[in-house]
């Protein structure tokens, strides 16, 4: 592990974190986004203070979040199936005599 302190500037404010270096890049883009979604909202709508933005990019980001999770539940669900039918079809033919396919018959 090897953790190191960076400074990151987001809502005009300075916070210290502790992050293992492979992730620095990955921090300061999220970072970075942050900082741009809440310009976009500072700039589309009125708000009292910089407290109402950061509201609206957590939803945001949480919402998105949450598509991401539906959509990677679906293709997990999605892939245990087809591994279950290739396990069956795997384990039909090496229990059962079945007859060779186009490609045995060629070897």
């Amino acid at each position: 592990m090897d953790k190191f302190f960076i400074t990151v500037r987001v809502a005009e404010r300075e916070y210290r974190l502790h992050i293992e270096r492979k992730d620095e890049a990955l921090v300061r883009e999220v970072v970075k986004k942050i900082n741009d979604d809440l310009r976009k909202y500072a700039e589309s709508y009125e708000f009292k203070d910089t407290q109402d933005l950061l509201a609206m990019v957590v939803l945001q980001n949480a919402i998105g979040n949450k598509h991401m999770e539906i959509q990677l539940n679906f293709q997990q669900d999605k892939l245990s199936e087809k591994l279950e039918e290739i396990d069956s079809v795997l384990t039909e033919h090496l229990t059962n005599e079945v007859k060779p396919t186009f490609f045995e018959k060629r070897r």
